[in-house]
């Protein structure tokens, strides 16, 4: 599918850009890195991989998929006969295989990978069947529909030793690759704090799509499609909105707060679920018969390190993470970072000292001032450093970064076990919501999400 020139993530990147530029004392952009230097993966031959699922993501994914070096797409396997013409015309390829029953895929010896963009509901079954026929995946965010899903994925993926990589691409921006090295380098100090929040305003952002004018019981393997859950007659509108039902899907959590979550954990260098989350929320703006909620609010602890995440389907709000250290703020937004530093001292004499008489204030006052006044041409000047960058959306070099570890048998770094930690936060989030907003943690012993 050919985007168009501008976006409007990229158009809103770009005028925030050009109206803080006069804001910022030192601005230095960043540019991508030369990541495919135009070089095949294995040594001159393709990797070839086959795709499950070619609705919203997933045609994305492929069209992304196909612009790569070296890589081919063979075949397609989706439940709506309508995306097998579709992937035939994202790979211009009208001879393109494509099938209903993804098994086919798997026991397709051409097929080096497997790139899965299904509802959640379907995660854990693919991806446990194509690791077990020996192949490796691409499976989209969240990793897991529920905490014991995401276990046994767990357990497979240390079983077969196939690459699984979970499709959060903030784990490959440039963006999140710099945050990281500042946060490494001791740039905050210690880390007091961590906010992060998202929010759509409009039906298209809130998963009220239309669903294909051709949908019905012929088009769609409608039976195949709802899995294990409890059956329920056609439905086109569940189908095409599906992240709206627990049923199938993990609602605003696994839809975006998978995303601040995984981008945190990389910045941080950290690879664990919470210790313990706490939600509040409630549906109150599309009141359409969804049954997860449309604001989430979830107050999470990370180690010591309180770090809150606020989730919106009622107003528009641009992706942001705010770290609060000892020794300054850093903001990380879609399209860059900024950090404003903070020295952690008394900017002048302290003020409780207006509780002092008067001789013994002045006297305070005098020893404050020359033991803490700068000399001349001393002063200190704290600028704003602000870094620029490309969409840290980055869907081709998360792709690439699976490819790669396909080709180079190599761990990658959003692999199964911080898949599953990212997406046990989600479900921890979701538990604490329809438990009243309880604190709730992960019990690793059982594998349970038990009351706090």
């Amino acid at each position: 599918m050919k985007r168009p020139p501008w976006s409007r993530r990229q158009f809103l990147g770009v005028t925030t850009a050009v109206a803080g530029a006069s804001l910022a004392a030192k601005t230095i952009l960043l540019h991508p890195d030369p990541l495919f230097a135009g070089q095949d993966l294995t040594s001159g031959s393709r990797l070839r991989f086959g795709i499950i699922g070619v609705g919203m993501q997933g045609s994305g994914l492929l069209a992304n998929a196909i612009q790569l070096p070296g890589i081919e797409c063979i075949a397609a396997c989706d439940l709506y006969d309508g995306r097998h013409t579709l992937a035939r015309e994202i790979t211009r390829k009208p001879d393109l295989p494509v099938t209903r029953r993804y098994q086919e895929l798997l026991s397709n010896k051409d097929i080096d990978c497997v790139i899965a963009a299904v509802p959640d509901h379907w995660h854990k079954k693919i991806v446990v069947d194509t690791v077990s026929a020996g192949k490796d995946i691409y499976c989209e965010k969240p990793m897991s529909h529920s905490p014991a899903d995401g276990v046994e994925m767990v357990e497979a993926g240390k079983k077969t030793g196939r690459i699984i990589q979970i499709g959060s691409q903030r784990v490959s921006s440039l963006i999140c690759k710099k945050a990281k090295e500042m946060v490494s380098s001791g740039k905050l100090g210690d880390l007091m704090l961590i906010e992060g929040w998202l929010g759509r305003n409009d039906p298209t952002g809130c998963w009220e799509y239309p669903p294909p004018t051709d949908l019905s019981p012929q088009t769609l393997d409608w039976d195949t499609w709802q899995g294990t859950v409890p059956k329920r007659a056609f439905d086109p509108l569940i189908f095409a909105r599906w992240r709206c039902w627990k049923e199938y899907g993990t609602g605003v959590a696994g839809d975006l707060l998978v995303h601040l979550v995984s981008g945190m954990m990389f910045i941080l260098g950290i690879n664990e679920p919470p210790r313990r989350a706490m939600a509040l929320g409630g549906i109150l703006h599309w009141k359409d018969g969804r049954n997860m909620p449309d604001v989430h609010a979830t107050l999470f602890q990370y180690g010591e390190v309180p770090v809150y995440m606020r989730l919106n389907l009622g107003t528009e709000m641009p992706e942001t993470y705010r770290f609060q250290g000892t020794k300054g703020i850093l903001e990380v937004t879609e399209f860059g970072l900024s950090f404003t530093p903070q020295s952690g001292k008394d900017t002048a004499p302290s003020y409780y000292a207006n509780s002092f008489p008067r001789e013994m204030r002045e006297a305070y006052e005098k020893e404050w001032h020359e033991e803490n006044d700068p000399k001349m041409g001393q002063e200190p000047m704290p600028e704003t450093l602000v870094i620029k960058g490309p969409d840290f959306d980055d869907v081709k070099p998360h792709l690439w970064a699976f490819f790669e570890g396909v080709g180079s048998h190599k761990p990658v770094v959003e692999d199964v076990v911080f898949g599953h930690h990212a997406a046990l936060a989600c479900h921890m989030a979701n538990e604490s919501y329809f438990r009243g907003g309880k604190a709730v943690l992960w019990d690793e012993t059982s594998h349970t999400i038990k009351n706090a």
